[in-house]
């Protein structure tokens, strides 16, 4: 596909680098960290139990941001590794094509063998001899599920301690006689006093941040 896509006119290469632009939102969004940062995050705020406190535009704004610190070394290198064969030959699909391979590999990096492997057996006949061979719309949807998985994983471990104390709070109105109070409005306070205490989202964004390889 690479190989024929060189192959055509200039200002056809541009068309088609102009429309894998267009797709530029969804690699964003799913080829990339982000996907882990804004599941965790959504899943947070639920635990919480703040139905708009911080509002959605803050969650993903910060997620944008940390994506840019965990990539940054990964964007450097597709920039580095793109821009050589366009300034020897000024093929611009070459460039994206070799541009794209450092994505590839961090990737590869946080994926599934089994999401992996389901993938590459629908894709092709014979399994690849090299990492190398593996193109990019082979390792994308493995990346995306196990970074589903691992944002699901995270989640639970961070849910776990907020369902705890909403329970602890409904026993106690319920030993007080006081049925008619929502556990919630009252174990939001204590929520948001012990997530302070602890330096919860310090805590939550330096764990994500590390749970890259």
């Amino acid at each position: 596909m690479e190989t024929l896509l060189a192959d055509l006119s200039p200002v056809l290469q541009l068309l088609a680098v102009m429309a894998l632009f267009a797709t530029l939102p969804f690699m964003f969004v799913c080829m990339t960290s982000f996907l882990r940062y804004v599941i965790v995050f959504a899943f947070l705020k639920q635990a919480l139990g703040a139905a708009s406190i911080p509002p959605a535009i803050v969650l993903v704004g910060l997620s944008i941001i940390l994506t840019f610190y965990t990539m940054g070394g990964v964007f450097q290198q597709m920039w580095e590794v793109g821009q050589k064969p366009y300034n020897e030959n000024g093929n611009i699909v070459m460039a994206v094509a070799e541009g794209s391979k450092p994505l590839k590999e961090f990737m590869m990096k946080q994926t599934n063998e089994a999401d992996l492997k389901f993938f590459v057996e629908l894709s092709r006949k014979q399994a690849p001899k090299t990492p190398e061979d593996l193109t990019l719309w082979e390792v994308a949807p493995a990346y995306i599920l196990s970074e589903l998985k691992t944002a699901f994983e995270i989640s639970f471990i961070i849910y776990v301690p907020f369902i705890v104390l909403d329970l602890v709070v409904a026993n106690v109105l319920l030993a007080l006689g006081m049925f008619m109070l929502s556990p919630t409005i009252i174990s939001l306070p204590f929520k948001l006093l012990i997530f302070i205490a602890v330096d919860g989202w310090s805590l939550i964004v330096q764990g994500l941040v590390g749970s890259f390889n």
